[in-house]
């Protein structure tokens, strides 16, 4: 009985892709080819998972599925996803080390990290920044598909300035609209009690399907959530990791992943250790340098 239910439920799943597959080429293609990117299009032709996971993510609702997968689409082509390389971003927001994936948590979910106090507001800026988490975004979702990310907002340091409110709702969409399915939780460690009032904001703007995944961490609570093998020294983690760049750091993105993470064995450890030590005296003077990095005291939103 289980069985024939099961069969049933994935037939419904497959009239309710097929059914978004048609009313999307009759009620949005129709007129408005150039809205879009065909590589996107062809996608969502033939990736089942994909339009199962805009299904999913509104509740198998077809007309709100229909729309965010409209509103998806026009972001990709509007930003270039598709075509959006390393390359393609300003060298100086790599060195900032602001924004990167490094580590996993308890479940095995990547961690995507944002030191909040190297982000200050700077409006010439915003579209590149956007682009910049969009890279990091579409990385990971073309070398681990269908694998939900871990926001990590370390709010160490930070203050009033660091925060953009613009720039948290883009963020929040990321998840909300342009990668459905994607967020396994957002943490945010260590608030500051002055920032209560625009978390609030932030809570509302996510929404039903997504508040449940927004967590509130102390220091002495992120371990949690995070073991301390991937969490740095000032959040009582023993992580030996300092970002530098170049290289992008997600190098263990090919690692054998178990429940906890990556397999990393203690020759691997010693190695890796060894090699954080040797770059942390260059990425601590290459983030002060007037010359390496722009802005001198952090990313500037």
């Amino acid at each position: 009985m289980a069985e024939l239910d099961q069969h049933e439920g994935e037939q419904d799943i497959e009239k309710k892709i097929e059914e978004t597959r048609q009313r999307f080429k009759n009620e949005f293609l129709q007129d408005s080819t150039e809205k879009y990117d065909s590589r996107d299009v062809e996608r969502l032709q033939t990736d089942d998972a994909l339009v199962e996971g805009y299904l999913t993510w509104r509740l198998y609702a077809v007309d709100d599925a229909l729309k965010m997968i409209d509103e998806s689409l026009q972001w990709r082509k509007e930003f270039g996803l598709n075509d959006l390389t390393e390359s393609s971003i300003p060298k100086w927001m790599f060195e900032t080390g602001a924004v990167y994936l490094h580590g996993y948590d308890k479940e095995g979910n990547k961690l995507f990290w944002f030191k909040v106090k190297l982000h200050m507001k700077d409006n010439k800026t915003i579209t590149d920044k956007k682009k910049y988490v969009a890279f990091w975004l579409e990385r990971y979702a073309k070398k681990e598909p269908g694998m939900p990310l871990t926001v990590v907002f370390d709010m160490a340091e930070s203050g009033l300035s660091n925060i953009d409110m613009e720039f948290v709702k883009y963020i929040i969409n990321c998840f909300k609209v342009y990668y459905p399915k994607f967020l396994s939780k957002m943490i945010i460690v260590d608030m500051p009690w002055i920032m209560n009032a625009a978390w609030k904001i932030v809570k509302s703007w996510l929404g039903p399907e997504a508040i449940s995944k927004l967590k509130f961490a102390s220091r002495s609570e992120i371990q949690t959530f995070i073991g301390p093998e991937y969490l740095p020294p000032h959040m009582g983690g023993t992580d030996p990791f300092k970002y530098s760049y170049p290289p992008l750091p997600d190098d263990d993105f090919q690692t054998p992943i178990c429940d906890n993470g990556p397999i990393v064995g203690e020759d691997d450890m010693e190695s890796k250790e060894g090699e954080m030590e040797g770059k942390d005296a260059l990425s601590e003077s290459s983030f002060n340098s007037e010359v390496a990095v722009k802005p001198k005291k952090g990313w500037r939103w």
